[in-house]
Formats: structure tokens, C-alpha cells, sequence
């Protein structure tokens, strides 16, 4: 994917930055080009155009995308894995996808474990990571204040534990009727058997 100075772009795990320069650079006797990010907190970073694929290094979402990333964000469908390994793992390869889709699940999960219990210091830390990296590509597609977006985030995670609760007692009461049904059925055969047998 090539990109044009000025455009805005999303470094993986990073967050937000702009293609100020692109430029050739030779480092121990091999010559390529570099794109110069500066990131949101003002550091300069340099990708090497033969490897943008390899980093992630992607456009921001637009506008309509970010509609559908508000819609993921309180469908009520959360991932949790019991397992702290293996979410741990499942979360951490999410982030370094670069999509902002899958940082989108990262948050939800582990938005909803943190209101049940307290998270570790590294899943802490990951949580943070993902609603900043959420929170900051909206407020720039949007051109909105950041804490504006930080209440429409959390509205949409709020909405989102809900149907999740919502959808489970369904699930429940079902399971419940369920079961009534086959000692009913068995409740309403009984009196018909003894009435034959007499």
C-alpha cells in the first residue's frame, strides 16, 4: 500500500500519525525508503516503504466506518476466555494486527472482565492501550474533542454489557422452560398410564 505525504495513518499498537516526509535513506551499505510519521504525542518515526505490509502500517477509517465501529462496540458480543494465558495471547496478537476492529474486541473483552474482577498489571496496561487507540482514531476521523468521544465509547461499551446481560437471561429462561417442558409432559403421561392400567 503506498501513501502520500500528508496522509493519516494508523501505526499498529502506536496509534495516529501523519506522513510528514518520505525519503531515501542508507543504512550499512543498503539504500531504501523511509515514510516519517509524526505520531500524535510528537515522536518521529520512520517505516520502511518495503515493509508497510509487515508493520500494518494502515489509512484511518473513515466516516462511515466509524458508524460500524460503534455498532461492534455494543452488539453485546464479547469474547472471554476463562483462561488467562490464553486470552492474554489472543488479546495481545489482536493488537498487533493493526485493525482497528480487532482492538475494538481487545477493549470490549477486557472492559467487561475488569467489572467482575480486578485485571492484572499487563492486561491493565493493554486495556488502556486499546481505548486510547480507539478513542484517538475516532476523535480524528471526527474531528471531535477526545472526551466527547471517550462518553460516546463508553455508551456503546455500556449498551453493549447490557444486551449482553439481556441476551443471557433469555438464554436462561429458555434453558428453564426447557426443562419444565419434559416433566410436564412426563407429569400429564403419568395419569393416562395408571388410567389404562385400571
Amino acid at each position: 500500500m503506498a501513501f502520500e505525504i500528508g496522509d493519516k495513518v494508523i501505526y499498529p499498537n502506536h496509534g495516529l500519525g501523519i506522513i510528514e516526509r518520505i525519503e531515501t535513506k542508507t543504512i550499512m551499505g543498503t539504500t531504501c525508503g523511509f515514510y516519517q510519521l509524526r505520531m500524535a504525542n510528537e515522536t518521529t518515526v520512520f517505516v520502511p516503504v518495503d515493509n508497510v505490509d509487515g508493520v500494518g502500517l494502515r489509512r484511518a477509517v473513515t466516516d462511515s466506518e466509524v458508524d460500524r465501529l460503534f455498532q461492534l462496540l455494543g452488539d453485546g458480543k464479547i469474547d472471554s476466555h476463562q483462561n488467562w494465558k490464553g486470552r492474554f495471547k489472543d488479546n495481545s496478537d489482536r493488537m498487533r494486527t493493526g485493525s482497528i476492529y480487532d482492538v475494538v474486541e481487545v477493549l470490549k473483552s477486557l472492559t467487561f472482565l475488569a467489572k467482575g474482577k480486578s485485571l492484572s498489571f499487563r492486561e491493565k496496561r493493554m486495556l488502556d492501550r486499546a481505548k486510547f487507540l480507539v478513542v484517538s482514531e475516532i476523535t480524528e476521523v471526527l474531528g471531535e474533542k477526545t472526551p466527547e468521544v471517550e462518553v460516546k465509547v463508553e455508551q456503546a461499551l455500556e449498551r453493549c454489557f447490557a444486551v449482553k446481560a439481556r441476551n443471557a437471561a433469555r438464554a436462561k429462561a429458555a434453558g428453564a422452560a426447557r426443562a419444565k417442558a419434559p416433566a410436564a409432559a412426563r407429569a400429564t403421561a403419568s395419569p393416562r398410564r395408571a388410567a389404562r392400567a385400571s
